[in-house]
């Protein structure tokens, strides 16, 4: 069966300027492959006519399904929609249920009056097939030339999954025969992708040929995923789990776990199977692990709150730890996050607590204690694990590492102790 292919033309200034930075075209991805929809070419374009016509002729030289996001509001530089109407050569027209649409949204959910440039978002070109927009007032709309599919979307995020979900999806499933696409997804820490690619090489060089392995580091952790494709979904599921299984033996000093899930859903995984509860005390990563962790949905089952301690004053009054303690080895210590756990886990009475405390520049640092320098301790009341990690990044990239190693820690030792 013939691969159905796609591509995703993103339209604005704003974009290419970095200004927003495009989260829409991941997840329309994400998306697609679900459905069995291979993404060819992501482009990005400018709020320009001709660079838009441009991308609209090579995309569907080799692309069955066109997706454009974004230029379909009521402002001047919001071009998309007439330059759709003169592509494709129709006339703009007034959609009756577009129009009645807007009028509710102003009336009843806005409570704001209406103005004739809002009122504008009725009209589309008459070669289209209108697409309710449930969640606002720019519609969707769906073209086809040339056997090509385009289909052309708010750049609003929340508006386009609306429609991505409940109008377009679908139509493209009953337009298009697709091959089944499955994934198998693991995650790894403490090693690196080429260290794991010398050390599969061989198994991957034996994969079928409809199967594909990548490589997606990050945080100083690698996602192995086997991507295979097939008409029968039975078959490609019982082919694709023999080779995960194959692989999960391959790494297993390394996998964290084998599904895509990310470490924060991973702890509080392990945390709810155990039905126990964790806490942190945050010194240079200033809730950073707080804000990952709560993240998830359903948090609230297993964790109860985080002291960020970037104070030495602070951790001496709220986790107790010891004067004597900061004045001798200092904040950045093993011995300072061990006291910081122990803190922790009386006055927010939990079973489990991590304690951060480092230097994330890019002043600060000495010859001693250099920047990149991080103690993180994770323990319950009868131990305390404590590590020294030495980073070499800039401020952000250094608290995002010492959140995901300091999550891996506490990963291992709430396993060890389940």
């Amino acid at each position: 069966m013939e691969q159905v292919l796609a591509s995703i033309i993103t339209i604005g200034d704003e974009l290419l300027i970095g200004q927003v930075v495009d989260t829409n075209s991941a997840w329309m991805a994400q998306e697609l492959n679900k459905a069995g929809i291979w993404l060819k070419r992501r482009v990005a374009v400018g709020d320009n006519k001709q660079e838009i016509i441009n991308a609209l002729d090579d995309q569907s030289r080799d692309t069955q399904i066109i997706l454009i996001t974004g230029g379909l509001g009521p402002t001047a530089d919001d071009i998309t929609k007439p330059v759709l109407n003169n592509y494709f050569g129709g006339k703009m027209v007034v959609d009756e249920n577009v129009l009645a649409h807007v009028k509710y949204l102003f009336e009843q959910v806005y409570r704001r009056p209406i103005t004739d440039r809002n009122m504008k978002q009725a009209e589309v070109p008459d070669v289209c097939t209108v697409l309710h927009n449930a969640r606002g007032s720019a519609p969707g709309m769906w073209f086809e030339k040339d056997g090509k599919v385009f289909v052309s979307l708010p750049g609003v995020p929340h508006e386009m999954k609306g429609l991505m979900t409940t109008e377009v999806l679908p139509r493209l499933q009953q337009r298009f025969t697709m091959p089944f696409i499955s994934h198998r997804t693991l995650l790894t820490a403490g090693v690196g992708e080429s260290y794991i690619a010398d050390h599969i090489q061989s198994w991957e060089e034996a994969l079928p040929a409809h199967f594909k392995l990548a490589y997606l580091p990050n945080y100083g952790m690698v996602r192995l995923r086997i991507t295979g494709s097939g008409t029968d979904k039975a078959q490609l599921d019982k082919e694709l789990d023999t080779e995960f299984d194959k692989l999960k033996i391959l790494v297993k000093h390394w996998m964290v776990i084998d599904e895509d899930l990310p470490l924060n859903m991973v702890v509080g995984k392990l945390l709810k199977e155990q039905g126990k509860t964790m806490c942190t005390a945050e010194s240079c990563t200033g809730g950073y692990i707080a804000h990952i962790i709560t993240s998830v949905p359903g948090s609230s089952a297993y964790y109860k709150g985080s002291i960020v301690s970037y104070a030495n004053e602070v951790k001496e009054n709220v986790l107790k730890v010891s004067p004597q303690t900061l004045q001798t080895t200092g904040a950045v210590s093993e011995e300072t996050v061990r006291q910081m756990v122990q803190g922790a886990l009386v006055t927010l009475n939990t079973d489990y607590a991590l304690a951060t405390s480092g230097i994330m520049g890019p002043d600060g640092g000495t010859a001693e204690k250099p920047v990149g320098m991080v103690w993180v301790a994770v323990g319950n009341r009868e131990k305390v694990v404590t590590q020294l990690f030495n980073f070499r990044f800039d401020r952000m990239r250094n608290i995002e590492m010492t959140a995901n190693n300091s999550l891996n820690l506490l990963r291992k030792f709430i396993a060890e102790q389940g």
